[in-house]
């Protein structure tokens, strides 16, 4: 199966004490292969970037009522006569919170949406096709017998059991 990737950089703005705040360049980004979460990359001026991954759920929610707890918070709001959405973190390392333009988020998430459908994300997973070629394998590897055979004997192939 063919993976999508969605992406979209994005000026946030970190929320803070005068003089403490300030944008913040992030990429959005979305995975077909990782169907259920949303990964953004906050590049803060350092060799590598700081990552987050949440629920794409919880970011949907969020651009349009307050949700999450623990770790993410988000909340659509408004700064400066636009729409933004609210994005609370929490690590071991501190807290952020962060402002970014809900139009933009907004779209972003729609691409998503379009390339997989909220509860079409399980397909995406290929779960059903690995266990087939799995069992499959396993199968062909002891004659189509085992384990059925061996369940309903009630032996064990380990020597030392």
């Amino acid at each position: 199966m063919q993976h999508t990737v969605v992406e979209r950089d994005v000026e946030i703005e970190l929320v803070g004490p005068p003089g403490r705040g300030g944008a913040v360049p992030a990429r959005l980004t979305y995975r077909t292969d990782d169907p259920y979460a949303v990964h953004i990359a906050f590049h803060i001026g350092s060799e590598h970037p700081v990552n987050w991954t949440f629920a794409r759920d919880l970011l949907v929610e969020g651009v349009f009522g307050p949700c999450g707890d623990g770790d993410v918070r988000i909340r659509p709001s408004r700064a400066g006569g636009r729409a933004v959405v609210l994005l609370a973190l929490s690590s071991p390392d501190g807290d952020a919170l962060l402002r970014a333009p809900r139009a933009q988020v907004s779209a972003w998430l729609e691409r998503t949406l379009r390339i997989v459908p909220p509860g079409s994300e399980s397909g995406r997973l290929g779960i059903d096709d690995g266990l087939t070629e799995l069992l499959a394998r396993a199968a062909d590897g002891f004659g189509g017998g085992w384990p059925h055979d061996l369940w309903l004997s009630g032996e064990s192939q380990d020597e030392d059991a």
